[in-house]
């Protein structure tokens, strides 16, 4: 099962283009989109979920074209969006009986299917209380737990961790990683955590153009002698920040350890390189196409 994306545009009036002539191949696995707010991902995801049309460009599954036949992947889809909505007077089980009906799912095993989602989002114990009770990390849940309810080989997620506390995010990690193998998964985010840990490929998107796409490996490697840390004084830090690109900071006594990244080659004294992350070559990549 493949997704290929060719010449993919979205062009909304005359000063504002969603996306512009993005082209990307998806595989099975998970997929990571990585990128700034505004840099496209939602309007992509859109896309594929046939929500929206594209402008100009190419959608096709398997060698179907989704945008003439939107069916085709419509059957095979789980989607989170970003802007999940919820009915506040429905418990869960209501919520998810109702959602699939208007997918059309039905049958003997679907209160089974439904009692294995809330077990697999951690909601059983408050799956007969309205969802209107629940906090929006509980919301974000039953959301997890709608765009699985058919089966789906696409699954697509929106930001799907904004909410989560880091127990629920391990829990989500792990309920994607037992799917990946049948599915093509493609999940957004602009926390880089959410997709270091369990995407195959990530692809990095900045104003609706495609940066780089690869594995998390040689995406690594372009920011490899770029990134170092150095320790200054604290109250040199706010200049420090006027000249270096930093990453990140903490105190050490009087002192402040600074991980940044060199711009035009400049490196600060007493600088030490160090290894590169992925979102040392997120922030990399991002801040040389910006």
């Amino acid at each position: 099962m493949a997704l290929v994306i060719t010449d993919l545009t979205k062009q909304y009036n005359k000063h504002k283009t969603g996306l512009a002539d993005y082209s990307i191949t998806i595989d099975k696995g998970v997929f990571g989109l990585l990128g700034p707010n505004g840099a496209g991902k939602s309007t992509l995801m859109k896309i594929i979920a046939t929500i929206s049309k594209p402008t100009k460009g190419t959608l096709f599954l398997d060698g179907e074209d989704i945008v003439k036949n939107p069916d085709h992947i419509r059957k095979m889809l789980g989607y989170l969006p970003q802007d999940f909505g919820v009915y506040p007077n429905l418990n869960a089980y209501e919520f998810l009986e109702y959602i699939a009906a208007m997918k059309g799912i039905g049958g003997n095993g679907l209160r089974k299917r439904i009692d294995m989602l809330l077990e697999g989002v951690n909601l059983t114990a408050d799956a007969k209380r309205p969802i209107g009770t629940y906090s929006g990390g509980m919301k974000q849940r039953i959301g997890i737990a709608q765009a699985l309810l058919n089966d789906p080989k696409v699954l697509i997620f929106d930001e799907p961790t904004v909410g989560l506390d880091p127990e629920e995010r391990v829990r989500f990690r792990q309920l994607i990683t037992d799917l990946a193998d049948d599915c093509i998964i493609i999940l957004s985010s602009h926390i880089v955590s959410d997709i270091e840990t369990i995407a195959d490929e990530v692809a990095i998107m900045q104003n609706g153009r495609l940066i780089t796409k690869g594995l998390q490996q040689d995406i690594i490697k372009r920011a490899q002698g770029k990134v170092f840390e150095v320790l200054i004084p604290s109250q040199n830090l706010t200049e420090f920040k006027s000249n270096y690109r930093v990453i990140d900071t903490g105190r050490q006594n009087d002192h402040s350890r600074v991980r940044y990244i060199s711009r035009d080659e400049k490196v600060a004294p007493n600088s030490t390189p160090v290894t590169a992350t992925l979102e040392d070559a997120y922030l990399y990549l991002t801040q040389t196409n910006a």
